[in-house]
């Protein structure tokens, strides 16, 4: 068996339809930029964590604010770059199930795959919306020290998983979409 990238889901289909072809375009254009600041996010944290390791042990400092800072800077790389990932179907798959089924076989599994994601990932986007709402209108904030509000991983956590279910419902639409335009 490859490792790597499932082949049935990095084939290249046929142009979309007009009306999708420019929302994909679009998105692509916004997860190629939510990428870039993700990549940014990510170097920030290790800055940040590698800061905080040589304060406190050359300069006894302490910092209480580094950990928080990193996770803030992880959550929203992982959730806002999730999209990006799934356009590519970069996300974990079990190869050993696509390699044994039919082409056909393999097609239906991955519309029931993404239809299934798209469910689940609207539900977590719906509730991280709540979640967002309520530490926003009660002013929710961290136990730590530093206690920065906690609006900002969820709102990024939100903005991540409703860009992931648009994504999941742009493949979904456009499957179905190539299953009926004439090859």
């Amino acid at each position: 068996m490859a490792h790597g990238l499932d082949p049935a889901e990095t084939g290249t289909t046929a142009a979309p339809p007009a009306g999708a072809a420019g929302i994909d375009y679009w998105f692509a254009i916004l997860n190629q930029f939510i990428v870039l600041i993700a990549s940014i996010a990510l170097v920030a944290a290790s800055l940040v964590l590698t800061y905080s390791v040589i304060v406190r042990y050359f300069l006894h400092i302490s910092t209480d604010w580094q950990d928080e800072m990193s996770v803030f800077l992880i959550i929203g790389a992982v959730f806002m770059s999730s999209a990006a990932i799934q356009a590519r179907r970069g996300h974990v798959a079990i190869e050993a199930i696509s390699s044994m089924l039919p082409p056909r076989a393999n097609r239906i599994r991955l519309i029931i795959v993404d239809i299934l994601s798209l469910l689940f990932c609207g539900f977590f986007a719906w509730k991280a919306w709540v979640l967002l709402e309520e530490a926003w209108v009660d002013n929710f904030h961290s136990g730590s020290t530093w206690g920065p509000p906690l609006w900002i991983p969820y709102s990024l956590m939100t903005f991540g998983m409703m860009l992931l279910t648009v994504q999941i419902l742009l493949q979904v639409v456009g499957a179905f979409m190539h299953r009926r335009t004439p090859a």
